[in-house]
């Protein structure tokens, strides 16, 4: 659980980064500079879902949405369209949201986890 909770804060942190140099991107009304960095973002955003629902990303890259606990509303479509066109502003904002959402799910398992527990 420890291991579980650096690996996200570090996560977190890498995505904070990337998020900023995204939005300079954006900013700048240079989108075709921002696919490598979205595409990167978008992994991150993977990796993260995997994490939070304690499993292993698997190598074909596939995701079985009926099998994550911790997800997002309406993940399959956001996270289509975000793939499908990575380099607009409005797929940076909705990865953005997905993040967001994704943490906050991930706290609120984690709470309520701890105080499922029984007290010694």
């Amino acid at each position: 659980m420890v291991n579980q909770e650096r690996e996200v804060s570090e996560l977190l942190a890498e995505w904070s980064s990337q998020k900023e140099q995204l939005k300079t991107i954006f900013h700048e009304r240079n989108p075709e500079n921002s696919r490598e960095l979205m595409e990167h973002g978008i992994q991150l955003f993977v990796r993260f879902l995997f994490l939070s629902n304690s499993l292993h990303l698997s190598f074909d890259g596939r995701i079985f949405f009926s099998q994550l606990e911790i997800k997002p509303v309406n993940i399959e479509e956001r996270l289509a369209f975000i793939k499908s066109r990575p380099s607009l502003y409005h797929s940076f904002r909705q990865l953005s949201e997905l993040m967001v959402e994704q943490e906050k799910l991930f706290v609120k398992h984690r709470a309520m986890k701890k105080s499922s527990r029984p007290k010694a």
